[in-house]
């Protein structure tokens, strides 16, 4: 069964548009009023993970929530703070954090973070669990953090903790190749340039630090991320070309295995998605993937009236129901 009904959202008439559904909430929005405490976390192989704990608004609590954000994003997204606020709001903390490379300081090591990298993420939330304050855990994840949450659930499912409760992802490239083909031309390359602006920055930094492995006169010529990550994300990662990386590191070949109930909401006008991005043969065969692909939303977008965002109503409704909360 689990392709859900379409949702009857349907935000403001302008925000109908994907682009601009995608474009106004990073320019526009209100940032959400918060107050982190920020941790560091030492990861296994000797780098590190920033992390921003939320504590609940209504009093102690034994139940996280582990945001994960997108591309070139970080913990202090609005995105991501908007989902810390309804988490906290309804009683769980919040744990949002940073991918390597993405903070304010540069990680140690020469790797950075990628969107099938599923490690650090499993180091959260193992680090999180570790601090007996929690038995019951869910992760919420935004673009290309949505994908490492599905991958993280379906590669290994035995490995996943059985705290983990369940999982809401949404705008999620479940196909990394098909997505890439469409960020790389979309909406007259602002996407690519936005992308890369900070992708250029990183590698310029790290060829400063790691000159025997990363040269930066290889970004002339970059017009499209395949060529970022053949040059680049593919060889640090061990990974033979990028499309070996989108095959190797896309949720959609693992989704099959996902084990805990898991809310996957694309937008059918989201434009960074392809078709291939909307998984409805796997969720009909496995009752843990709740697909539902509302006709608006745009690539994490979901615009609503005030400053609290459908996709966090949606995920407040769902969280409701998985953990029996009132």
């Amino acid at each position: 069964m689990p392709v859900l009904p379409t949702p009857d959202y349907r935000p403001p008439l302008p925000f109908r548009s994907g682009n601009l559904a995608t474009l106004y909430p990073p320019l526009m929005r209100r940032i959400p009023a918060c107050s982190p405490r920020p941790e560091r976390i030492e990861t296994p192989d000797g780098d590190f993970l920033d992390v921003d704990f939320h504590p609940s608004r209504i009093g102690s609590t034994r139940r996280l929530a582990v945001i994960s954000h997108g591309l070139e994003g970080s913990s202090r997204r609005k995105y991501v703070l908007g989902m810390a606020a309804m988490v906290t709001d309804l009683g769980l903390d919040a744990a949002c954090w940073t991918q390597r490379g993405c903070g304010l300081e540069p990680n140690r090591l020469p790797r950075l973070y990628h969107s099938g990298e599923t490690g650090d993420l499993h180091t959260v939330i193992a680090h999180s669990l570790g601090t007996g304050q929690y038995d019951e855990v869910v992760l919420i994840g935004f673009s290309m953090g949505g994908n490492q949450i599905l991958k993280y659930l379906g590669e290994a499912p035995d490995r996943v903790p059985p705290q983990v409760r369940g999982a809401a992802v949404f705008s999620v490239p479940c196909d990394l190749s098909s997505a890439e083909r469409v960020i790389s031309r979309a909406a007259l390359g602002i996407y690519l340039e936005y992308f890369m602006r900070g992708l250029r920055a990183k590698v310029r930094a790290k060829a400063v630090e790691f000159p025997d492995i990363y040269d930066a006169s290889r970004l002339r010529g970059i017009d499209s991320l395949r060529r970022f990550d053949d040059r680049y994300t593919a060889p640090i990662n061990g990974f033979s070309d990028a499309e070996d990386y989108y095959a190797r590191s896309s949720c959609a070949r693992v989704l099959d295995d996902v084990r805990v109930p898991a809310l996957l909401v694309n937008a059918r006008n989201d434009p960074f998605l392809t078709s291939r991005c909307l998984p409805v043969a796997q969720a009909r065969r496995n009752p843990s993937l709740l697909l539902e692909m509302p006709r608006y939303g745009g690539h994490v977008g979901f615009v609503a009236p005030g400053n609290a965002y459908w996709s966090e109503t949606r995920t407040r409704r769902f969280l409701v129901e998985l953990l029996g909360l009132g």
